[in-house]
């Protein structure tokens, strides 16, 4: 077991490209040291194994949302269903947000449904992980502008302006660090973590996706295609890379993010 304690901020364990793989990845990241990981959501069909993997491993800490990639999918009562979830167990809203980077999907709806969902999470006072890509200014107008949970809001995989670091801050922004962006091109998302205010910083795997660079992996995976999947076990190699990007020792960044992650995400 490992005497320093990583969280991860983000990922999706329920991914059907796991393969019903779960138990055997959560034993492999309680061995390594990961004591806490929220599960995120993406749309109703995928809600009902959030929750199972939650009732099953108390590592497991759920969000429930709609991903703009899926909003084609939801039903008339999606926000009831949502509801319901989030009664059901201690739980987050997520992952939402904004897209308009992804080839083909459509823009119309998603600053309505990412608002309905952030009004929720206002409303119940529960963290929120936000995807954004290509919409950084858009998002920071409708953070400004609307109801925001009090316990604050993750940017997942911050790959937002430097400049804009400070204003998401003051809204009650964290920001979370992916091992992707210790890919070799990925040097400019890296720098802006080093204008990430201490107290608001955290980490993720993102898994199955996301991957760290080759050499740095240390659980290699499979999917059943036979593609690389990203195990929510090499969270330890996402911190190791990123302390020593920032100049600083494993301990001492563990400390800060395991102190930051309880501040968010509370006893939940």
């Amino acid at each position: 077991m490992s005497s320093v304690n990583f969280y991860d901020a983000h990922n999706h364990l329920q991914d059907e490209r796991f393969a019903g793989r779960q138990g055997e990845l959560l034993a492999a990241c309680a061995t390594a040291g990961v004591r806490r990981m929220v599960v995120n959501g993406a749309c109703e069909a995928d809600w009902p194994q959030v929750r199972a993997l939650a009732r099953e491993n108390k590592i497991v800490l759920p969000s429930f949302g709609y991903h703009p990639w899926y909003l084609a999918e939801r039903t008339p009562e999606w926000e009831n269903h949502l509801e319901k979830f989030l009664d059901e167990v201690p739980s987050a809203v997520g992952e939402i947000g904004l897209d308009r980077w992804k080839p083909g999907l459509a823009y119309d709806g998603q600053e309505e449904v990412f608002l309905a969902q952030l009004r929720i999470a206002a409303r119940r006072n529960v963290p929120v992980s936000v995807h954004c890509l290509q919409a950084w200014g858009r998002m920071l107008e409708l953070l400004q502008a609307n109801p925001r949970p009090q316990c604050g809001f993750v940017l997942h995989s911050f790959g937002g302006p430097m400049e804009m670091i400070l204003a998401f801050a003051k809204l009650g922004a964290y920001f979370s660090f992916p091992g992707f962006f210790l890919q070799e091109r990925k040097l400019r998302q890296r720098e802006t973590f080093k204008h990430v205010p201490l107290d608001r910083l955290l980490v993720e795997t993102d898994a199955p996706d996301q991957h760290l660079p080759d050499d740095k992996i240390l659980h290699p995976l499979t999917g059943v295609d036979g593609k690389m999947l990203n195990h929510p076990a090499n969270l330890p190699a996402v911190y190791a890379g990123l302390a020593e990007f920032l100049g600083e020792t494993l301990e001492s960044l563990a400390a800060r993010v395991e102190e930051n992650f309880h501040r968010i995400f509370g006893g939940r």
